[in-house]
């Protein structure tokens, strides 16, 4: 049967531009995948769905999804530059916590010339032994 055409009846779409617009919102607020479905009241393989359909969004998706991060970065900058630190510590806080590589402490710990930590456990048998109660004296 040539000739035939693609019905269009069937389940309306729910990537309304009213959904796309809720999705990029709560990206903007650095949400998972899950919470903006959650948000825009979707299940997450539509998302992943409309993902493959339209790549581009996934490239949107992330751009916005860094948005807390650069206005963090922004406010600890203005702290620095204003001298006022103290007052954007909830910015400076929440980048330790997103970005741990770049503004996290980092502790590194090695053993002797740079090699290996030597772990060694000792035990005073007569402590032990107070502390249980039972007098202690080693012979």
């Amino acid at each position: 049967m040539a000739g035939k055409r693609k019905s269009n009846a069937g389940r309306p779409t729910v990537m309304t531009p009213e959904t796309i617009k809720k999705l990029e919102e709560a990206f903007a607020l650095g949400c998972t995948d899950g919470e903006a479905c959650f948000y825009a009241d979707i299940a997450k393989p539509t998302l992943y769905k409309y993902q493959n359909e339209h790549p581009e969004f996934i490239d949107r998706k992330e751009s916005l999804k860094e948005r807390p991060v650069l206005l963090a970065r922004k406010a600890v900058v203005d702290a620095i530059l204003s001298g006022e630190m103290q007052g954007n510590k909830i910015a400076f806080d929440y980048l330790t916590k997103r970005k741990r590589d770049e503004f996290a402490d980092r502790v590194e710990s090695t053993g002797k010339d740079g090699g290996p930590q030597e772990v060694v456990h000792t035990m005073d048998l007569g402590a032990l032994k107070r502390a249980m109660g039972d007098g202690g004296d080693e012979k």
